[in-house]
């Protein structure tokens, strides 16, 4: 097993009891919440009598069901509608901190590390399973279901099988300067087509290497977003002084000692002879702009490739499952993937809704004009705020675009924003999985710079020629 990583480093340091059965309770410093996982916890609490432990290190957002169109309430959807009252209510009686309209709400993902709750060396939970966004700021961030998420709110702890659930570590070492045009979304995409969504499986993942290094924090949450596609459970990257002058001055993060903080979170990276139970090198310079073809994260491909569909091409990737992903697509083997036709564009998620995120694809509509129905949602509030005072808002509305409030929208089908019959869409979130944003839509994940290129174009393109402009 590995030694002397971060990994290693916090599962000791949080493990603060054993239980009978063999498992160890585990402390969670933070727990994150939203409207779609925490109803049923709360009420099993409440049958109980049990009372939440701790709501000072508990944190709750309204996201998934939130229309990013007209939020006036009661909101049209009854079932949003009453998501929304039940959480309002729970988080109210618990006296736990909320993130609602009009106080800093926004995509759990966004909000939460824009407000300096998340620290390195922390643990932390969400009953959602892109938490492990939040181990770019070097921490541990876990998953989980509704019943953990009752236990969690009982106990402030988590009951974990050291067996099962302490992970291997896995380091990633990214070396090398990516091209220009090419992003972290596409570097991330690559890296799953490459690993395959089985190649974390069991594995903690840690991104390192001189391209990791040189990112910013909004570029190392992508990673990290997306890393849990690639089968980790957790996914991580070292503190180092990018993520110290992010947090400096936030409204969550530590004030008056501040620097004594850094101090100790800077002894929690892993060292420097550390052992890992795995490890990979990938060539980020040899990275391109990269769309998901298939119904997959892993089934991806460069914006000038083919769609591969055969045992030819596919490397690891089963074919059978490729095969069913091409039939579903409605795709011919070894079709150009820049033939293929769009009729919706999604930029926002959790993975891309941050200002970066939103800077890049106005880089590219800016003086252009989109083909198909756009979508620009900004992840937050606060980033809607500051695109606005960039006037990045304008430059997408004039390329035709719509400009809404933040929330999950077409990023999964939980909002007005779910499409209705057949669409093809090229998307900036995570899943490409059948349904996702609509019982019948097929949707191609990009950067934010690909997709916004594909809404003006009306078909999967290439983002640089757009880029060489700037």
């Amino acid at each position: 097993m590995s030694k002397g990583t971060l990994y290693d480093k916090v599962w000791k340091k949080h493990v603060v009891g054993k239980l009978p059965d063999g498992r160890v309770q585990f402390f969670i410093g933070r727990h994150l919440m939203h409207e779609v996982t925490s109803p049923q916890a709360f009420e099993e609490l409440r049958e109980r009598k049990i009372k939440v432990k701790r709501p000072d290190l508990t944190y709750a957002i309204l996201d998934h069901v939130i229309p990013t169109k007209c939020r006036t309430r009661p909101f049209k959807d009854k079932k949003a509608e009453l998501m929304t009252a039940t959480l309002e209510s729970n988080v109210k009686q618990a006296k736990i901190t909320y993130f609602g309209p009009g106080k800093g709400q926004g995509v759990c993902h966004v909000v939460f590390p824009e407000k300096g709750i998340i620290w390195p060396g922390q643990t932390g939970a969400c009953g959602d399973s892109h938490t492990a966004t939040h181990g770019a700021f070097g921490s541990i961030y876990l998953g989980i279901g509704t019943t953990q998420v009752r236990d969690l709110l009982a106990t402030q702890t988590l009951a974990l099988d050291p067996k099962k659930d302490k992970l291997k570590v896995k380091r990633i070492n990214f070396e090398g300067n990516l091209q220009a045009g090419v992003s972290a979304k596409d570097l991330i995409l690559y890296t799953i087509n490459k690993l395959t969504v089985k190649g974390g499986n069991g594995f903690a993942y840690e991104l390192s290497g001189s391209t990791v290094d040189n990112m910013s924090m909004e570029e190392r949450m992508t990673m990290c977003n997306m890393g849990i596609e690639g089968g980790a459970r957790v996914c991580y990257v070292n503190p180092d002084d990018t993520t110290f002058k992010y947090l400096l001055g936030r409204e969550f993060a530590p004030k008056q000692d501040f620097r004594k903080a850094v101090q100790s979170w800077r002894k929690v990276a892993s060292n420097k002879d550390a052992e890992y139970d795995s490890e990979v090198t990938i060539n980020s310079s040899a990275v391109e702009p990269m769309v998901t073809w298939g119904t997959s994260p892993d089934q991806a491909v460069a914006v000038n490739q083919i769609v591969p569909c055969t045992k030819d091409g596919l490397g690891l990737i089963d074919p059978y499952e490729a095969l069913d992903s091409c039939s579903y697509m409605n795709l011919i083997p070894g079709q150009n993937v820049n033939d293929i036709e769009i009729n919706v564009a999604f930029i926002g998620s959790c993975t891309n809704g941050r200002l970066s995120d939103l800077e890049d694809a106005a880089k590219v509509l800016e003086g252009n004009k989109v083909k198909v129905k756009t979508l620009v949602v900004p992840g937050s509030e606060q980033v809607k705020y500051e695109a606005e005072m960039l006037g990045l808002d304008l430059i997408f509305k004039r390329a035709g675009a719509e400009w809404r409030n933040p929330g999950c929208s077409m990023c999964l089908a939980m909002s007005p924003d779910t499409l209705e019959g057949y669409n093809v869409t090229a998307s900036t979130s995570n899943r490409p999985f059948k349904g996702r944003q609509g019982q019948e839509t097929r949707t191609h994940l990009m950067s934010p710079a690909g997709v916004a290129s594909s809404a003006i174009e009306g078909r999967i393109a290439d983002p640089r020629p757009y880029l060489m402009r700037w």
